[in-house]
């Protein structure tokens, strides 16, 4: 009798397994009519030779000694060599001849080739291309060429079926297929691009190649991995194609990308940070800097406020907002919903244009100063000599830092501590009276200068 049950389990979980494999995507018809429309890039990059390359074999081995003079005089030092740059895949999105591909794919490049799936090789001129975003937009001469269907990566869904076609390795016309593992995932360093994220198997060639949904539309470039070993381990990124169609249209209207710039420096908010200002969850930035001569500093931002939400969209993690700023044209105003003194407030900024990389960087890293006195510290006034030197106009700086509540929140010797509990700290003074007023046992927020870059930290004192 249990050998007869075994045996209607037993089929019953085989009839089972082949319902359910039933209900699996087929790709076929997919990869039949999107494949045409894929392209492999390679991009060449002129080297003019030096010494060093000189003495190499073609295998980049060392020549020896004895035999250097021998090669030397079958070499013109002022010939450039041609070096393969990299090899990626794009897409067509045009049927004259705009192609898709990452930034990092054609970056250097002094020619750019695209092989069509028919084989044919084309040069193609690069329209434009954004750093930032990692997009890249070419264009090649031809003519009525298989354009594909822009589809939009806001109505994906969290374990969405979705298939990648590009040339890992070299391997033309490859296919490979996953789900939608998350969305918005920010990365470090692109602070612009909401990341999709995906555990379609992507490797070394596939990257600028196309994403797609179930219904053939592109959704994403596929962009970067996660990886330790060099190689895929289930964890694949795509740049959304309605961020990526937006700087295209950018690129192609006048070959750069503009973005809106609010001006502040923000950082995550922990737990006990958002205890001590009041808020009922850890969510929003936290503003640590808002950065002179910006459009934040002229709405009346402050440091301290936290923004929950901008243009009605919630800020759940701070790596959201500079994807949603980034997003609004310069010179459109924004409502922007921040936290501030235990209340909520809605601010109007007009947002600006975000500048160079260079430009940001002088203005997020002031001259280096340093920092804090308190609980278990030594602190001393900035005199004028100090503030010069560390470019710092008001705080008390930190001399030393023993065990206790400074200690635990994260303070060092060498940080300025400007404000604490949401008072201005102007002195040792000030920072004595405020200390003396601190709730027991409750984290309060301390601000700092640290190497020229403000930091928020969550104090408790016992």
């Amino acid at each position: 009798m249990s050998l007869f049950r075994s045996s209607i389990f037993i089929v019953t979980l085989f009839v089972s397994s082949i319902g359910w494999a039933k209900d699996l995507p087929n790709f076929t018809q997919l990869v039949k009519d999107l494949s045409p429309s894929v392209v492999n890039i390679s991009s060449i990059q002129n080297v003019k030779p030096n010494s060093e390359m000189q003495m190499q074999g073609p295998n980049g081995e060392q020549i020896p000694e004895m035999f250097r003079d021998f090669f030397r005089g079958f070499q013109n030092p002022d010939q450039p060599r041609t070096h393969p740059q990299s090899l990626g895949s794009g897409f067509i999105i045009s049927a004259d001849g705009y192609i898709l591909t990452n930034h990092h794919v054609i970056d250097q490049a002094d020619q750019v080739l695209v092989r069509l799936n028919d084989r044919r090789e084309i040069e193609a001129k690069i329209i434009g291309s954004d750093k930032r975003s990692d997009v890249a937009l070419l264009k090649v001469d031809a003519s009525d060429l298989p354009a594909l269907k822009i589809g939009s990566s806001a109505d994906l869904e969290v374990g969405e079926w979705v298939l990648a076609i590009g040339s890992p390795f070299g391997f033309d016309s490859t296919v490979t297929a996953g789900i939608v593992s998350a969305k918005e995932r920010s990365l470090p360093g692109d602070s612009y691009v909401p990341f999709i994220q995906t555990d379609v198997a992507i490797n070394p060639g596939n990257s600028g190649g196309p994403l797609f949904n179930m219904d053939g539309e592109i959704v994403g470039i596929n962009s970067q991995i996660y990886t330790r070993s060099g190689g895929f381990m289930g964890v694949s990124f795509s740049i959304p194609i309605d961020v990526a169609m937006e700087v295209a249209d950018q690129l192609k209207e006048k070959g750069s990308v503009t973005r809106g710039w609010l001006g502040v420096g923000i950082q995550e908010v922990t737990r006990d940070l958002a205890e001590s200002f009041g808020l009922d969850k850890p969510a929003g930035a936290l503003v640590a800097q808002v950065m002179p001569d910006s459009p934040a500093l002229a709405a009346g931002f402050e440091a301290g406020d936290v923004i929950l939400k901008f243009n009605g969209r919630e800020i759940g993690l701070s790596s959201e907002l500079p994807a949603q700023v980034g997003r609004v044209a310069p010179g459109e105003k924004a409502k922007v919903e921040i936290f501030r003194a235990g209340k909520h407030k809605v601010m109007t900024v007009e947002i600006g244009e975000l500048p160079s990389q260079e430009v940001l960087a002088s203005s997020a890293n002031p001259p280096e100063p340093k920092a804090t006195k308190s609980l278990g510290l030594n602190v001393r006034d900035l005199d004028s000599q100090l503030s010069e030197r560390l470019g710092v106009s008001s705080g008390v700086f930190v001399e030393q830092v023993s065990s206790g509540p400074a200690a635990n929140a994260g303070i060092r010797q060498g940080d300025v501590i400007t404000s604490l509990a949401g008072s201005e700290i102007d002195s040792v003074e000030t920072l004595s009276s405020v200390v003396a007023d601190l709730p027991s046992n409750k984290p309060v927020p301390v601000r700092v200068l640290r190497a020229g870059n403000p930091v928020f930290m969550a104090i408790r004192v016992e």
